[in-house]
């Protein structure tokens, strides 16, 4: 019982931060000028202004929190067959983990560089931690 509160408080928290994310993305991708805190930026495309490489990055961060809120809503039962959050899991932290890495690992709406260097790494964990259970077969969905 512990381990599934754990992964349902790893599921939320990756909804939460990468919706947070997405938020911030879609307004610095509005935004027609200024600078966000830390700007994003892409090193495949350098030359991207910030308000393109945001619109580009917000779909990484919008997939990822869809496939986290379809895995929380499977892995609960809500609403999603329990057997299939394994896959929703592993897609949303494939998304976040390729979007993280496209965007140069910056957290969008983290208002230093520091603390966008700990957002990340947070999800770049808590990614790895369900990849790993996921390919483990952890937690067992029939004890719940």
């Amino acid at each position: 019982m512990i381990i599934q509160f754990l992964f349902i408080g790893a599921l939320l928290l990756q909804i939460f931060s990468h919706g947070m994310a997405s938020i911030a993305l879609i307004k610095d991708a509005r935004q027609a000028e200024g600078r966000p805190p830390v700007p994003l930026r892409s090193w495949l495309r350098p030359s991207l202004s910030i308000k393109a490489a945001a619109a580009i990055a917000s779909v990484f961060w919008i997939l990822a929190t869809v496939g986290f809120l379809a895995a929380a809503l499977s892995f609960t039962g809500v609403l999603l067959p329990t057997d299939v959050w394994r896959q929703f899991a592993a897609a949303a932290c494939v998304v976040s983990t390729l979007g993280i890495v496209l965007f140069s690992g910056i957290w969008p709406g983290a208002p230093n560089r520091k603390l966008s260097q700990i957002d990340t790494a947070i999800a770049l964990v808590i990614n790895v931690v369900l990849l790993v259970a996921v390919a483990a077969g952890y937690p067992n969905m029939s004890n719940v």
